[in-house]
């Protein structure tokens, strides 16, 4: 068995350290399909792992990251063949299991979903869990009744991974999009995803004065959490939702349960974690389909392995616009 590349996370006196190092093949994880990888991304919660937090990585050495996309070297599912181009979000790999920061990844044949004709393994990291999330975020609201023409829907963080996407697609789709943002440097690149008006973030941060305010969102996506969604169910429409699909400004939610009794509006929570295989599926076709490319192509910084250490606190800190996609093989 060959060696290979990889971001290795090493734990002494409760504080996670990376490095870059060669690791023996022979060290994945059991799995029936490996994958060669090819490009892998930066998220939140990869921010969390490379920085030691939340407890979500327990045996140390690991490999991190969430994502991966790259061609299949072996395996011993019928449904893979060697060549064959997959993507991988969630299943806690890169949390419990060794995941993407590395040029070999092992997981199983279920947690793998086929490169969709028209997309790159490149794009498809650009996407990654946040843009996923994000679109199976704009899928919910449609099944709870959101169409284009019924007002403005708000998209809080919108500057992150998951409002970029969020905010591209549904301006693809014909809605009217609010960004929400704390910072004003990023209102041309929103303009470009679509956006049409802005939000300053500290509005919405503020805890709800009363239990409702005038009504004015038809649909949300919140990337934010806390305060912010609590305030966002005080301003929804009659019957309107809001998809949480984050936690960036807090896990608490000081929210009463007026808006749900007298207007009729729903909390949408969104899972891309444990999603199932025929929604993931769907998801990403309509990724394909309603995400323009040029589009995202705009929202990519290009990091290597090397970089994650000192990019993890950037993103935890909001300070980071678009998608970051990491070439392991870089």
């Amino acid at each position: 068995m060959a060696d290979f590349r990889a971001l290795v996370l090493h734990e002494a006196a409760g504080k996670v350290e990376a490095r870059v190092e060669r690791v023996d093949e022979n060290a994945l994880p059991p799995g029936e399909v490996t994958v060669a990888v090819e490009y892998s991304t930066l998220n939140y919660k990869d921010g969390m792992v490379l920085q030691g937090l939340g407890r979500l990585v327990r045996k140390y050495p690991h490999v991190a990251g969430i994502d991966f996309a790259g061609s299949v070297a072996a395996s011993a599912a019928p449904v893979f063949k060697p060549g064959d181009k997959v993507i991988l979000t969630g299943w806690r790999v890169g949390e419990v299991k060794w995941g993407g920061y590395g040029e070999r990844a092992r997981v199983n044949a279920g947690e793998l979903v086929k490169l969709p004709a028209g997309l790159t393994t490149r794009r498809a990291m650009a996407i990654g869990t946040a843009g996923f999330t994000a679109m199976l975020a704009v899928m919910a609201l449609e099944d709870h009744g959101l169409k284009p023409g019924q007002g403005e829907a708000l998209v809080t963080g919108a500057a992150g991974g998951v409002g970029s996407v969020a905010t591209a697609v549904l301006a693809k789709l014909g809605y009217q999009v609010a960004a929400s943002t704390g910072r004003p440097e990023t209102h041309d690149y929103l303009r470009g995803l679509g956006a049409q008006t802005f939000i300053d973030r500290a509005s919405l941060a503020k805890p709800p004065a009363r239990p409702l305010d005038s009504e004015r969102w038809a649909g949300a996506v919140d990337a934010v959490g806390s305060t912010t969604l609590a305030t966002v169910l005080t301003q929804l429409k009659y019957g309107a939702s809001v998809a949480a699909c984050g936690l960036a400004g807090g896990t608490d939610l000081p929210a009463s349960v007026i808006p749900f009794l007298l207007r009729g509006v729903s909390l949408l929570g969104i899972d891309s974690v444990m999603c199932p295989q025929t929604r993931r599926e769907a998801a990403w076709a309509r990724l394909v389909r309603d995400l323009p490319m040029e589009k995202l192509d705009g929202m990519i910084e290009l990091a290597k392995l090397g970089d994650l250490p000192a990019l993890a606190p950037r993103i935890l800190k909001g300070g980071v616009r678009g998608r970051i996609v990491v070439d392991v093989r870089a």
